[in-house]
């Protein structure tokens, strides 16, 4: 069972990546392996960060009460990932861009590490999460990066070649933020039964 658990809090940190990825694909713009995997090392140090501190505010807690932390704080990040992408969808902010462009660049070092930062932040909390759960640090921080690296080559691909495939009302990259949302509430919600 905490293989699952493992699993969801992999898939909901590295899902938004996918929609980046479709995002830089659809305007041509290419992530080298090296620069992606220095995004997913940013990943795993991040989940490790929020997994250490988790498990340290368990020690000092209660009881059960670290689990219900946990649960309210991934509710909280589910909700609010969920919130997210219908406000994008309801503003109109998150279109994927054109591809009329003929020049494809790379990104650089900076912007892989500005862009694994940023990334990062649902490792962060989702970590915290785990932390306060018990969950291995390790196999939660490795699965995280891959799962990093997968979703944003894979984006970047499909975004070459998808630019604005609509799934109901929602883009291809707002549609997997929303799943990602929904994969956190799931965890939470099996915490407590």
């Amino acid at each position: 069972m905490e293989w699952l658990f493992i699993l969801g809090f992999a898939l909901s940190s590295s899902i938004d990546n996918f929609g980046v990825g479709i995002s830089y694909g659809v305007r041509k713009i290419r992530i080298r392996w090296l620069s992606n995997l220095l995004i997913a090392a940013i990943c795993f140090l991040f989940s490790m960060v929020g997994i250490m501190f988790g498990r340290w505010i368990s020690t000092i807690l209660p009881g059960s009460f670290p689990v219900i932390i946990a649960v309210v704080l991934l509710t909280l990040i589910g909700i609010r990932i969920i919130l997210l992408v219908v406000s994008q969808r309801n503003n109109g902010i998150g279109e994927l861009g054109s591809t009329d462009q003929e020049n494809v660049r790379y990104i650089g070092w900076i912007e892989s590490s500005v862009l694994g930062v940023a990334l990062s932040a649902n490792a962060l909390t989702n970590g915290l999460g785990a932390g306060l759960l018990g969950l291995s640090p390790l196999a939660i921080s490795l699965t995280s990066a891959f799962g990093s690296f997968i979703t944003v080559w894979l984006g970047v691909t499909v975004g070459q070649k998808a630019a604005n495939v609509q799934i109901g009302k929602f883009t291809l990259g707002q549609f997997g933020t929303l799943i990602s949302g929904i994969t956190i509430l799931i965890v939470a919600f099996t915490q407590i039964f």
